[in-house]
């Protein structure tokens, strides 16, 4: 999956430089990155809301949670472009937290009268 995570990465980087009329890559860039973001945001909720009405034996929820998780992994990409960060400081950081074991963060005390 990598590969298409780069391969995206570097499609939305044609698109962005093309401003090819009619594609909704070079809108989204053209709107600016409020609009990238809004999108992003509605996309998140869009893949919530999926996986909570999500079947695991039933193909149509299955399909619509693929739908919605790549709409989100496109947007966040585009998102990504925008701001200039590339695929591979996104790797390095996942392989970095791939390394660490026991990582898990304690639980803190709430205070009851608060």
């Amino acid at each position: 999956m990598p590969d298409v995570l780069k391969d995206l990465y570097e499609i939305v980087e044609l698109r962005k430089a093309a401003k090819e009329e009619g594609s909704y890559t070079a809108y989204l860039f053209d709107a600016g990155i409020d609009k990238i973001l809004k999108k992003l945001g509605e996309e998140c909720a869009e893949t919530i809301i999926s996986a909570k009405n999500f079947s695991a034996g039933e193909e149509e929820a299955r399909e619509a949670l693929a739908n919605e998780a790549a709409d989100l992994i496109f947007h966040l990409t585009v998102m990504l472009s925008e701001l200039e960060v590339k695929p591979e400081e996104v790797e390095d950081v996942l392989r970095e937290r791939m390394q660490k074991t026991g990582n898990l963060k304690p639980s803190h005390k709430t205070d009851k009268n608060t």
